[in-house]
């Protein structure tokens, strides 16, 4: 199974793209992993919230095809631990799937299609990460679950 995490905008912050890099780095060893970038979208200024959402929805649309499963990372999504989410993920390898997304969204959040077409949502934290943080925090996720599957110590309990 591949797994893709699919962003909207360049992460600008050298410490972030450090932090990304390291764990993609350790996590293609259990799995085809990318970080796929959707341009920003250029002229904000002239666009409402309601347009942004919806000129975004349409990039992150055309990124995912027939038979793949996206999941995107919102706050209201499900929160899990860190154990219960690599059960969540060895699931979804068992169960066939040949390409995994998670999508962290633009500043405004997701548009109603882009809701309607997700088969899920996972909340990684009560609190609020900036879009870049959650970039890293959610690599360095996928990458312990893969060590909690494969029972290595990366992950103490």
């Amino acid at each position: 199974m591949k797994t893709t995490l699919l962003v909207i905008g360049k992460t600008d912050k050298d410490f972030v793209i450090k932090g990304i890099e390291e764990y993609q780095k350790r996590l293609i060893h259990y799995m085809p992993y990318e970080m796929k970038i959707i341009p920003d979208i250029k002229n904000t200024k002239n666009l409402s919230e309601q347009q942004q959402k919806q000129k975004e929805g349409e990039l992150i649309l055309a990124q995912v095809k027939s038979g793949d499963l996206m999941i995107l990372l919102d706050e209201g999504g499900k929160e899990f631990s860190s154990t219960a989410f690599s059960q969540f993920i060895e699931q979804k390898m068992l169960s066939g799937i040949k390409n995994l997304i998670f999508v962290i969204g633009g500043p405004y959040g997701f548009s109603p299609e882009v809701y309607q077409q997700a088969q899920g949502k996972i909340s990684l934290s009560k609190m609020t990460f900036s879009h870049q943080m959650i970039r890293m925090i959610f690599t360095e996720q996928l990458y312990r679950a893969m060590t909690i599957l494969r029972n290595e110590p990366y992950h103490h309990v």
